[in-house]
């Protein structure tokens, strides 16, 4: 009989707890975001452009829409044209490729050949909060792949290692917007 009474409470005091926690207006998933969906309703990001020199043709643009999926995948915002509660805008502003080891040649008339090549990726960053404007930031974020030119050439490897570098960048821009860490 007490055991009936104490589940009973425990199950009274949960409902409880879970009343008071639906009303709260921000939200929390586990993608760690952090985002009053009564203020913030909709997002918009603005094509970035490849000012770096260098790269694919259509760098700017896999970037602008991998962007604007990260961010409609693990939020519930909308995604607008323009003018959105949170607005992101930017550009590739470098794309190096550069040597990380050298491999020293045993033959004297061998030339001395890069053992890894670098290839990094420096992408700028605008973040305006129209609700939150403490929030708001101007930022580089960069990363970098590392792929072996005695087995692979960089046109083999470029695409994944594109791909690799902005899924980096765009996890460390969406942690540095929305995820307020």
């Amino acid at each position: 009989m007490i055991l009936i009474k104490i589940r009973k409470n425990i199950l009274l005091v949960s409902i409880g707890l879970l009343s008071l926690l639906s009303g709260c207006s921000v939200s929390y998933s586990f993608t760690g975001t952090n985002i009053n969906y009564d203020l913030t309703k909709t997002f918009s990001v603005e094509n970035f452009f490849n000012d770096s020199g260098g790269g694919p043709a259509n760098m700017g643009q896999q970037f602008t829409e991998s962007l604007k999926d990260f961010y409609q995948r693990n939020t519930q915002l909308e995604l607008v044209r323009s003018n959105g509660d949170l607005q992101l805008s930017g550009a590739i502003s470098r794309y190096n490729i550069t040597p990380q080891a050298t491999v020293t040649s045993t033959d004297p008339n061998s030339p001395d050949r890069a053992g890894q090549m670098r290839l990094t990726i420096v992408v700028e960053v605008e973040y305006i909060n129209m609700a939150v404007e403490e929030e708001n930031l101007k930022r580089s974020f960069s990363f970098f792949r590392d792929y072996d030119p005695r087995t692979v050439s960089v046109l083999q490897v470029e695409s994944v290692l594109i791909e690799e570098i902005f899924e980096n960048i765009i996890q460390d821009v969406f942690t540095a917007t929305v995820a307020n860490w």
